[in-house]
């Protein structure tokens, strides 16, 4: 849109990355203002393909289209976004096409034997759709997630060098807790045999508040140099230490080593609270970047935005380390 307005808001929804339900406001704070050039996504990734960037995520805030499915919008520069674009009236998937009644969380796009797939999160449940463009529709008309004993979110599918397929996930057990498992190729179900956990929130800056139900969420994966890097957030996501760090691993089964340098995103870094839940994603011009959702303001939580910064891997100690580029941080915005 070539125009914003200024829009005061008297309540505030939560709406949740975890296994929280959308919870309306009790205590009165200060009317944020919102200006609409923000980006207004949570959990956000963005698909690069043939010059276009296509940016997608959890639509947060009091927007018409939150809990609709999920918007995409699209970049030639990563600078000047138009949408949302998406092909059913700005949305990618829409709730009724696919599985799914409520909670559109933490999609991720890849590209797939010549179609494009949408893996998310719905009803607290992990689901697939597919599409022939980024912009939708993205449709399964099985209408059915992924088969679980417990309630499973986030999910992020890597691809390995052997062609071997992972799906590295959230699954809501005495806390939010990353696992991974060996994917079937057709990426609809995984192989049970292979499930293993991967990491659990127990260290300080992972759990800040001592919350009886710790969280790590929002995993993102790549390899380097025969390293994997897991990639992921930790607290719970209205909590303004909301953070960002990772661990590695010789397999991608594990076990993993967590940085001795967490958290490598958060507040302190940045100067924004909550920041986290993204996705790593090479640009045109292989730079790797992290796109990730922040707090409103310092007094509320709701809506989310969308940012970006880049990340580099810097050798020290003997070991290859991931690092974000404070002086790169930056908000996305809307034409």
């Amino acid at each position: 849109m070539k125009f914003f307005f200024i829009i005061l808001f008297t309540t505030l929804s939560l709406n949740s990355c975890s296994q929280q339900k959308e919870l309306e406001a009790t205590t009165t704070v200060p009317t944020p203002t919102v200006v609409l050039k923000d980006i207004f996504l949570a959990d956000p990734t963005i698909f690069y393909n043939e010059g276009t960037y296509y940016l997608y995520g959890t639509t947060t805030g009091n927007s018409p289209l939150n809990g609709e499915g999920f918007q995409v919008y699209s970049s030639s520069d990563q600078k000047n976004w138009n949408g949302p674009v998406g092909a059913q009236a700005g949305l990618g998937l829409k709730k009724g096409d696919a599985y799914g009644t409520q909670g559109f969380w933490a999609p991720q796009i890849l590209k797939y034997n010549n179609q494009f797939y949408m893996m998310y999160t719905a009803n607290e449940n992990i689901a697939v759709a597919t599409s022939n463009s980024p912009l939708g529709p993205f449709r399964n008309t099985s209408k059915e997630p992924l088969a679980a004993s417990v309630k499973q979110i986030d999910p992020f599918v890597f691809i390995d060098d052997d062609g071997k397929k992972y799906l590295y996930h959230v699954r809501l057990t005495n806390g939010n807790r990353i696992f991974v498992a060996e994917l079937k190729d057709d990426l609809l179900s995984i192989k049970p045999e292979t499930l293993t956990e991967c990491i659990a929130a127990e260290l300080q800056w992972e759990n800040t508040q001592n919350v009886s139900w710790p969280v790590v969420e929002g995993p993102t994966v790549l390899k380097k140099e025969g390293l994997y890097y897991l990639v992921y957030s930790a607290n719970d996501f209205r909590n303004p230490e909301y953070a960002v760090g990772y661990a590695t691993s010789k397999s991608p089964l594990g076990p993993w080593k967590k940085s001795a340098t967490n958290p490598i995103i958060s507040r302190n870094l940045i100067g924004e609270n909550g920041p986290g839940h993204g996705d790593l994603f090479l640009d045109k011009d292989n730079q790797l970047q992290y796109v990730f959702h922040t707090h409103f303001s310092t007094i509320s939580e709701s809506p989310r935005k969308a940012a970006i910064i880049e990340m580099n891997f810097v050798k020290k100690d003997q070991e290859l380390q991931l690092e974000a580029k404070k002086e790169t941080f930056r908000f996305l915005i809307k034409n």
